[in-house]
């Protein structure tokens, strides 16, 4: 079967004046489909800089990038990308905002307008659809955030430390609500430092060395069927096993 995504022998060096510094160096990994892969690793590992060559911002110096067995290419609308910040514009409504993707690409229609809609509500913001983003709190915004990146139906949802900005109750609350999307199909890659996040919210946890990345290790995380939820991980004993496990091998 093929995977939905998968990375072979990937290597990205940034070019300055004062020279070369190598942040990937022979990144092998693959995504099977609906699966949630967290990676992890220290501050400058690059792990930001290999969601960037996925959604094809950025080219790789070797290696190849496939999704669904096809190369991936700079705005690849089937791949969507979710950053630390949510960059809702202010004179947009909420539903608005929501929809921005969709505008831009021209897929606005009476079933994506349904769509949005479905999002606003099943994420909480349906009373607040006409509502403009500073009226929202932190987490909020972050959800709106998320029903945009949602309504284009990526394959591939690429999250970019999306929790960072906001305080732990929130992070948690809005953690839990990303994690739905393993419910509608979607196959995702969460890039985080916490790594309680990572092994609450992740089927598979991705290890980065120091720079120049490469994998350390790679653990797969199994909860009993009743932990179908981060919050609800954090309640049972593999929790703690899993967190000791990672945090063990990024200390080696």
């Amino acid at each position: 079967m093929i995977p939905k995504l998968e990375v072979s022998h990937l290597c990205y060096s940034y070019h300055t004046m004062e020279g070369e510094t190598e942040a990937l160096s022979d990144l092998s990994f693959q995504v099977q489909t609906g699966e949630f892969l967290a990676v992890v690793g220290p501050s400058g590992c690059g792990k930001s800089t290999l969601l960037s060559l996925i959604c094809g911002l950025l080219k790789p110096d070797s290696g190849r990038i496939l999704l669904d067995g096809q190369p991936v290419s700079e705005g690849d609308t089937r791949i969507g990308y979710m950053l630390q910040k949510d960059h809702l514009f202010e004179w947009r409504t909420i539903r608005s905002n929501a929809c921005l993707g969709l505008e831009i690409q021209k897929k606005m229609d009476p079933d994506h307008e349904k769509k949005v809609e479905e999002l606003l509500k099943a994420y909480g913001l349906g009373n607040f659809a006409e509502a403009r983003p500073s009226e929202l709190s932190g987490g909020m915004r972050q959800r709106a955030a998320l029903i945009r990146t949602l309504a284009l139906e990526p394959d591939l949802l690429l999250l970019d430390e999306p929790f960072s900005a906001l305080d732990y109750q929130t992070r948690l609350t809005v953690c839990d609500d990303i994690s739905t999307i393993r419910s509608r199909k979607k196959t995702a890659i969460l890039i985080t430092h916490d790594l309680s996040e990572a092994v609450s919210a992740a089927d598979r946890i991705l290890i980065l060395t120091r720079r120049p990345g490469r994998i350390k290790d790679t653990i797969s995380i199994t909860f009993p069927k009743e932990a179908d939820s981060p919050l609800k991980r954090r309640n049972f004993p593999e929790f703690s096993v899993y967190f000791n496990e990672v945090w063990k091998i990024l200390k080696e």
